[in-house]
This record gives C-alpha cells, structure tokens and sequence, in this order.
C-alpha cells in the first residue's frame, strides 16, 4: 500500500528554500554593513574607540581593510547563494563563521555594531545548514 505524503514535505521544502533566500539577502546585507563599516574605519570616523588594553588591537585603518575586502567577498558569495549553488552554499557558511570571528575582533572598536553583524551572521550559518534543496 502506498503511503501518501500529504501537503507537509512541499511545505517544508517551501520554508526551507525560503530560509535559503533569506540567508542570501541576509549575506547581501552584512557584506553591504561590511564596506560600510570598513570605509568608517578607513575614513577614521570619531564613532570607533578602542581602550588602551585591547590584545587585538590594530590600527583602525588596516582593519577598514579587512572589513571592506571580507565585505565584497560576502557579496559575491552571497550571489553565488541565491544562484543555488553548492560553492556557494560551502562559502557562505565558512564566509559567515569568519565573520563571526572577525566581528568578535572588532568588538572594542564598536561593540553594538559587532554584535549585531555577530546575530546576523548566525541566523545565516542556521538558514544554509537546515536548508536541503530537492533532489530531482
């Protein structure tokens, strides 16, 4: 006797595919905040304070780098994701986790900002590793 499947797996694989787009848009816009965070750094804009403790520190302006060039990759990765591709799927999720890091890095020159990008960051590793694309 043949099972029937009902509505559910459609369902799922709709909610799915949805968290998917969204992690896309959600690398869109970190990398966006990225660039932007960089050329805030680069710029030596007054809302970046470090104390004089800070293990990490470096100077704002090579920071400004990375986070500009770490930006523009997330974004092209980013339209790899919303293209469906496994590469990048794979490179969003490593892109994502280094994020992360670097934000962790980041947080004594603006805490509020890094913690925000650091919630981001994670909502976009949940969505790419819970999504499972259909198989045809």
């Amino acid at each position: 006797m043949a099972q029937s499947t009902g509505p559910e797996p459609t369902l799922k694989q709709g909610f799915a595919a949805g968290t998917a787009i969204a992690a896309g848009i959600l690398l869109l816009v970190v990398g966006a905040l990225s660039i932007l965070q960089g050329i805030s750094a680069v710029a030596s804009d007054d809302l970046l304070v470090v104390g004089y403790d800070y293990v990490y520190k470096m100077n704002t302006t090579g920071w400004g780098w990375i986070h500009i060039v770490l930006g523009i990759i997330e974004i092209v990765v980013a339209i790899g994701l919303l293209r469906g591709t496994t590469w990048g799927r794979v490179a969003a999720l490593v892109l994502a986790a280094l994020s992360i890091v670097e934000n962790f890095l980041w947080i004594p020159y603006y805490p509020a900002w890094s913690l925000l990008i650091i919630a981001l960051d994670v909502v976009v590793i949940w969505a790419i590793s819970t999504y499972k694309p259909v198989t045809v």
